[in-house]
């Protein structure tokens, strides 16, 4: 009897028209600057930082690519210079070819006719300067490496001690509300930290990897040159 009744009425609604509406919950997006300004101060520290390690990569990147850069015949070209005697005319090629490798060579030039002993000791001193030279401002890109998480776990602790003292201070009324800003906080920095951290993080190292392959052609062209110099008719 109940059923029938129910079954009665839902009828009488469907063939009305009516509808049971239920209220849409309205969408909200929340933006990626929006997202870093509830970060709290110290995403502005973070933020700093990113723009230190996207200015030392850079720099560092465009400087080491034109270090590695080398001419496959500089060897030679140096090798016929010495062997007509053109000693000023070797040096000059190494002036204008302006590579850590042609500084190396040119070193090694402006020392002969001392002992051949000392050629490799000049050519060797130049080299660390060289090498001290391109590998300047990295140890900057690896603090950053190390220091931006840090930083983002200092967010997540003074965070989550701003939500708790909201909490506290609350009593029995606690809101979501009053912990959304500490939470907010906390979460925010860990991401933006560890972002900035990662991404430095893999520049240091490509870098790095990218001064070995600069080093790798110095010390090589270094063996040629005293090569040149032991047997120059060659």
């Amino acid at each position: 009897m109940l059923y029938t009744l129910l079954q009665s009425t839902v009828d009488t609604l469907a063939g009305s028209g009516l509808e049971a509406t239920a209220p849409v919950a309205q969408e909200m997006k929340l933006s990626l600057i929006e997202m870093c300004t509830k970060g709290g101060a110290l995403m502005i520290v973070l933020l700093a930082l990113s723009v230190i390690a996207i200015y030392i990569f850079g720099q560092k990147f465009f400087m080491i690519r034109k270090a590695g850069q080398t001419d496959p015949h500089f060897i030679k070209d140096i090798q016929a210079e010495i062997k007509e005697g053109k000693i000023k005319s070797a040096i000059s090629l190494c002036e204008e070819t302006d590579t850590p490798v042609a500084r190396l060579i040119q070193k090694g030039i402006e020392r002969i006719g001392r002992p051949l002993q000392d050629i490799p000791t000049a050519v060797e001193n130049t080299g660390n300067v060289e090498v001290a030279r391109i590998e300047k401002g990295l140890p900057y890109l690896a603090m950053i490496s190390g220091g931006a998480p840090m930083i983002g776990f200092l967010g997540t602790v003074t965070g989550m001690i701003r939500a708790f003292f909201n909490m506290s201070q609350a009593g029995n009324n606690i809101d979501i509300t009053l912990l959304s800003s500490g939470i907010y906080e906390a979460m925010v920095t860990t991401v933006g930290g560890l972002v900035v951290g990662i991404l430095a993080y893999f520049a240091y190292n490509y870098l790095t990897a990218k001064v070995s392959d600069v080093v790798f052609k110095m010390e090589n062209s270094t063996i040629q040159f005293m090569d040149l110099l032991q047997d120059p008719e060659e």
